[in-house]
């Protein structure tokens, strides 16, 4: 029987759930969740990078529109924009950083002979809102509610 997949659920095949429940018990990143677990945050930010999606508007609206298949990537339902933004403020980063590392490894035992490297820059995206104190300006005297800034800062990894 010849059995293929989406390329989405080809390379989260890549990621067993026993390897990766390791590195979860070790930084203890579940604890405090309820019902939102580290496997559906990192297959919605591997979609994210995938997609690739710009808000968290667009990954739970891509991941909606996915919905039959979603039982088959370890997902229940899509994540809510409140419940992945949540996740991602307070579940360690660390846990991804490990991953990405094993992912590494697992690359450079299938191609000892070559050294592995990336094609394209690395680059990592984050974002923030930034709150302002209307009071402080002048020119916002008008202004009846707070104001904020969308902040995206794009890292660049090679230092």
């Amino acid at each position: 029987m010849i059995r293929t997949g989406s390329l989405f659920s080809q390379i989260l095949s890549l990621f067993h759930r026993l390897d990766f429940a390791r590195p979860v018990a070790d930084l203890k990143a579940q604890r405090h969740s309820r019902g939102f677990s580290c496997w559906s945050q990192f297959v919605a930010m591997l979609f994210c990078q995938l997609a690739p999606a710009r808000s968290l508007r667009e990954i739970s609206d891509g991941l909606k529109s996915c919905e039959g298949k979603l039982k088959h990537l370890g997902l229940e339902a899509e994540p809510k924009r409140s419940t992945l933004s949540y996740a991602n403020a307070h579940r360690p980063w660390q846990l991804f950083e490990r991953l990405f590392y094993d992912l590494l490894a697992q690359c450079q035992a299938i191609s000892p002979q070559k050294k592995f490297r990336f094609k394209n820059k690395l680059l990592s995206l984050d974002s923030t809102t930034v709150e302002l104190c209307a009071s402080l300006f002048d020119w916002a005297h008008w202004r009846q509610t707070k104001g904020a800034i969308k902040l995206h800062l794009l890292l660049d990894h090679d230092g």
